[in-house]
């Protein structure tokens, strides 16, 4: 059976493609075709917002910030996990989404111009799995790096990293007002010449008939909007890939969608890796940092002080 999102043709400048349109039935909402400091916050974003879960555990896992300004989130080795993106603005947007450097909808080595999924205005969706029709995905899932997809295909090269490219979408250009036609006045000699040739004027014109702006305006509120129409568990330190697990029922469908650009309008990048790893890395504080000094009896209660002895002179 041929594959229904590789076989999509691209058009000029890769600016009008077919993209997917994934229903997501629990929240109504529909989907189309980025010293140490850490914290819980998402990646700060005016596009998009992102969460990874595991969808073994049901927990949405923290994202933690690493000193070079990365993005990590901590997964399970073996746990499926899944990918819940909120558009944040009032339009459609077209994410392009990759895990390790693959296209999660084509397979292909990923690129800015490829397919991607489209979010409604203000809607949400998660993507779990590498697509493999209309109506199915390989799941997500944390693995040790030689069973990771990107691996088994001979690109293992950027495992760990879940990249999303955020476009904008072309309004359409307001169509011009018709001028109505330029009707030349009679010649006049005098004033009773002028006086004749108006009620000769007002016979020609059958009654009831529309000016001829009116009728433009009438014309262009008929015709229908051409943009509408178109409209195995390895050790815990080991470095994380995503591997293809089993297949899951996810019914898409296609739109169109025209990019107001040829590049991402955001591009948001999202690393992951095992928890120890992370720790090693310094990115999550491990049992070390957090007793580097001694423990406190009364911590929100400092001993009291008062002002010092200046330094002896010599």
């Amino acid at each position: 059976m041929s594959h229904p999102v590789a076989a999509l043709p691209p058009c000029a400048a890769g600016l009008l493609n077919r993209r997917l349109l994934l229903g997501l039935p629990a929240a109504g909402l529909l989907v189309a075709c980025a010293m140490p400091t850490w914290s819980r916050s998402q990646p700060d974003s005016s596009w998009l917002r992102v969460e990874v879960q595991d969808r073994d555990s049901g927990a949405t896992l923290p994202v933690y910030t690493a000193a070079d300004g990365q993005r990590y989130v901590a997964g399970r080795t073996g746990a499926r996990y899944g990918v819940t993106l909120r558009n944040l603005r009032g339009e459609r947007i077209l994410v392009v989404m990759s895990v390790d450097g693959i296209n999660v909808l084509n397979g292909k080595t990923a690129g800015w111009d490829q397919d991607g999924y489209v979010l409604g205005a203000r809607a949400a969706g998660q993507i779990d799995g590498w697509r493999k029709s209309d109506r199915e995905v390989a799941a997500f899932e944390f693995t040790a790096p030689g069973d990771a997809y990107a691996s088994r295909t001979g690109r293992p090269f950027d495992l760990g990293v879940i990249g999303l490219a955020v476009f904008g979408e072309r309004r359409p250009e307001p169509r011009p007002m018709p001028r109505p036609p330029m009707i030349p006045a009679p010649m006049q000699k005098d004033s009773s010449a002028a006086s004749e040739a108006a009620p000769s004027a007002r016979a020609e014109a059958p009654a009831g008939a529309p000016q001829p702006s009116a009728a433009g305006a009438a014309n262009d509120a008929a015709a229908p909007s051409t943009l509408a129409r178109r409209d195995r568990a390895p050790l815990e330190d080991q470095k994380l890939g995503t591997g293809h697990g089993q297949r899951e029922e996810s019914i898409v469908t296609h739109t169109r969608f025209v990019r107001a650009r040829s590049t991402p309008d955001e591009v948001i990048a999202l690393r992951y890796d095992s928890r120890a790893n992370l720790i090693r890395m310094g990115v999550i504080p491990g049992p070390d940092d957090r007793q580097a000094r001694p423990p406190r009896p009364f911590p929100q209660n400092p001993q009291a002080s008062y002002v010092p002895d200046p330094p002896p002179r010599y």
